[in-house]
């Protein structure tokens, strides 16, 4: 159908399918525009490609996981949620599986089978149009003292489309190559919005140190990650899996550690990744286990013996760190040199000096100002008919699913209020 949209759709990511769908299904007729060759590209490559869509964790649960104002979503979630994102996607044929720390994905693995059930709902339909290779330049408004209102998108070649409702959902920066390149923030700046600076998250940081060869693409399990500032706070802290990278670490819970540490590391703050390599014992346990062991392996040489309490690959970060004679044999370490190796096992550390680039940053953190925004509907509280979705908010969680939540529910808040 051409012309006469209730709406236009700007960017088609999760939160902007969510949204035409949605708006699509209410009878509206749709322009969904797409800046890239297809839509999707994103949400197609997200959780390595097998599409980690939601988490069914309770809502209290879930809202601790979100950074920034989570009560914002609190209207959002209450009509579309986990499990009607579950039944929105069951209901057009996709099968679902809930695995481990009640994670969603498709059953068949492939990020494609949610990407299809989306656009496949578009493109039978007969009130929705979508064009492809359509960037945006600009949204054109008319004002009248302080009314102001949409009035038109204006596209990079000059072409412009006159609709009274717009819902821009270009998306974040994260993963430019897929479309996100920020242009969002841009567009919602020149409508006079607040646009708190994007910063990469659920990233790989760097560190200050280097770090041993052996030690590169090593990964730790059951260990505790910490996030220590300046002052010696604990600004974050994560249990399970990491891994260490030729600059510094990575892993699920670095990922997830990032969302706290990004912004102060970006803004020019020095922060120390403490890890506590034995977290099932506390400091005292692991002394009366290093002191039995000294007592019962004394012939042994320190180099040798670190296998006990260590692996392989952190072997030689240990000798340079605790400056204790390699070739000493166990029954020589006095007590200051084994409280030294236990306080080392429970917090060893390194200096973090920075993060990975938004062409590995899982999410974008920042975005645009949750104040400026109505949380019932995602409309502009400055501009009538604009409405904001999904990561150009001010809004980023955790990994598990939580962020696709926040794309899909903003996404179907707009769409069901035009």
């Amino acid at each position: 159908m051409g012309g006469n949209y209730d709406v236009i759709v700007v960017g088609g990511g999760a939160s902007g399918l969510m949204a035409a769908v949605t708006a699509a299904e209410r009878g509206r007729n749709v322009l969904l525009l797409e800046k890239m060759d297809q839509a999707g590209r994103k949400l197609r490559i997200t959780g390595k490609g097998r599409c980690n869509l939601t988490n069914m964790s309770p809502l209290r649960e879930t809202l601790s996981h979100i950074g920034s104002d989570s009560r914002f979503l609190r209207n959002a979630y209450g009509r579309f949620f986990n499990q009607e994102l579950m039944d929105f996607f069951t209901n057009r044929g996709v099968e679902l599986v809930v695995e481990r720390g009640n994670r969603v994905f498709p059953a068949s693995g492939k990020s494609l089978d949610i990407f299809l059930a989306l656009i496949n709902d578009l493109e039978r339909r007969d009130n929705v149009t979508i064009r492809k290779n359509c960037a945006v330049k600009r949204i054109e408004t008319y004002q009248e003292g302080h009314f102001r209102r949409v009035t038109a998108v204006i596209l990079q070649n000059g072409e412009r489309i006159a609709c009274p409702n717009i819902v821009l959902a270009t998306g974040g920066m994260s993963y430019p190559t897929t479309g996100s390149t920020g242009a969002g923030y841009r567009i919602a700046t020149d409508l006079g919005h607040t646009v708190k600076e994007p910063v990469p998250s659920l990233v790989a940081m760097n560190c200050s140190e280097a770090l041993p060869s052996e030690m590169v693409g090593f990964a730790l399990k059951n260990v505790n990650l910490s996030i220590i500032d300046a002052e010696g706070r604990t600004l974050s802290s994560h249990f399970g899996e990491m891994s260490f990278t030729e600059d510094g670490i990575a892993g699920p819970i670095a990922l997830s550690a990032s969302r706290i540490a990004s912004r102060p590391l970006h803004n020019g703050a020095t922060l120390k990744a403490r890890i506590d390599l034995k977290p099932a014992l506390t400091a005292e346990q692991l002394d009366k286990r290093l002191i039995a062991d000294l007592d019962q392996n004394g012939t042994r040489i320190f180099n040798d013996a670190l296998r006990m309490w260590l692996p392989a690959e952190l072997i030689p970060l240990a000798l340079k760190s605790l400056h204790i004679e390699y070739y000493k044999r166990l029954n020589q370490i006095n007590g200051e040199e084994r409280r030294r190796l236990g306080k080392w096992l429970k917090a060893m550390e390194l200096t973090l000096c920075g993060t990975h680039d938004f062409n590995e940053a899982i999410i974008t953190q920042g975005g645009v100002n949750l104040d400026e925004v109505n949380p019932k509907t995602m409309e502009s509280r400055l501009v009538q008919g604009l409405y904001i979705v999904g990561e150009l908010l001010d809004l980023d969680a955790d990994t598990g699913g939580y962020n696709l939540q926040i794309a899909f529910s903003t996404g179907h808040a707009a769409g069901a209020a035009i």
